[in-house]
């Protein structure tokens, strides 16, 4: 594009808005040069890490859960992207899953930083501050759970018999799996740590769960017409991502608790105060977004073994 026409490209741009192109181009003469410091806003990113100990260690806990909210955030752009394509295509949806595995297999492999990156003792220390807090207690995670399937898909396994057509998204959130790390399991009495988590997002959850009933990733991809559904590199990229979350990325994060809370220091506890080995183990939760997807011989091993040489699809289901 030569000098006229990116200037006719830009009058007709600001005309379109309603606004003076020479009033744009006047202020061009006042503004800064951009820097990197002031479009990463690092200042004000560096300054968002405050331990609440002195044990050193305390830091890397708290930035290595900072990066996983800012990944957080870019796998729910993602699935924005997806679920708000008027004309959704096999390959977008294929390859926006790729990005979104990505970033999963990042938190998953990352996780040593957690296994190996800090002293026992010294999280054994500062843990006993973070009560009643919790990685439970990510609002991020449970938006993405919510953007990839539908609430049945999330249900404890032991109460969805329970739900009908007439069920409120409010009272099926009660029978989601996660609810049972945040219950006495005697009394059905909440947890501080799940009361505090629902008095600050349980509002928002229901206003998104209802958002995205018809645009989450299962159903968008169900209502997709049959060819493109039996496309093998969507569905390969589904079984990833399915995978990745729900298996890789929670054994990695139960491999790294196991490490200190089995180290015998101390009661072998979650912040939280839940049973963590079945609330974080797959073979306990279930949680499998796209069931449709795997054969019975997968479902019924789901979160036994490994898993991690799962067979692609080399043709459709």
């Amino acid at each position: 594009m030569n000098k006229e026409e990116l200037l006719k490209a830009i009058d007709d741009k600001y005309n379109e808005l309603g606004v003076s192109t020479e009033t744009m181009l006047e202020g061009l003469l006042w503004s800064k040069p951009i820097t990197y410091w002031d479009y990463i806003q690092t200042d004000a990113l560096l300054g968002l890490q405050i331990p609440r100990t002195t044990e050193p260690d305390e830091m890397v806990f708290i930035i290595y859960h900072q990066i996983n909210e800012l990944l957080f955030k870019m796998i729910l752009w993602e699935i924005d992207q997806i679920a708000n394509n008027k004309a959704l295509a096999t390959a977008f949806f294929s390859e926006r899953l790729s990005r979104i595995s990505r970033y999963f297999d990042m938190l998953a492999e990352s996780f040593n930083i957690m296994g190996d990156g800090m002293e026992v003792a010294q999280y054994m220390k500062f843990r006993t501050t973070l009560t009643p807090a919790s990685g439970f207690q990510s609002a991020s995670y449970r938006e993405i759970e919510f953007c990839s399937t539908e609430l049945i898909n999330l249900t404890d396994i032991r109460f969805k018999d329970r739900v009908t057509d007439d069920t409120s998204i409010a009272d099926h959130i009660e029978l989601l799996y996660w609810q049972a790390a945040g219950k006495d399991h005697g009394t059905g009495k909440k947890s501080t740590l799940l009361q505090l988590f629902e008095e600050r997002y349980k509002d928002g959850f229901v206003r998104l769960c209802e958002e995205y009933k018809k645009k989450n990733l299962w159903t968008l991809f169900k209502s997709l017409p049959e060819d493109e559904r039996n496309d093998v590199e969507l569905l390969n990229s589904m079984r990833h991502y399915d995978h990745t979350v729900n298996v890789k990325w929670v054994m990695a994060h139960y491999d790294a608790a196991a490490k200190y809370l089995d180290s015998g220091e101390e009661s072998a506890e979650a912040t939280g105060g839940s049973d963590w080995r079945k609330y974080m183990h797959p073979k306990y939760q279930r949680r499998i977004f796209f069931p449709d997807l795997w054969s019975q011989e997968e479902l019924d091993n789901w979160g036994i073994t490994n898993l991690e040489g799962y067979q692609s699809l080399q043709k459709p289901l």
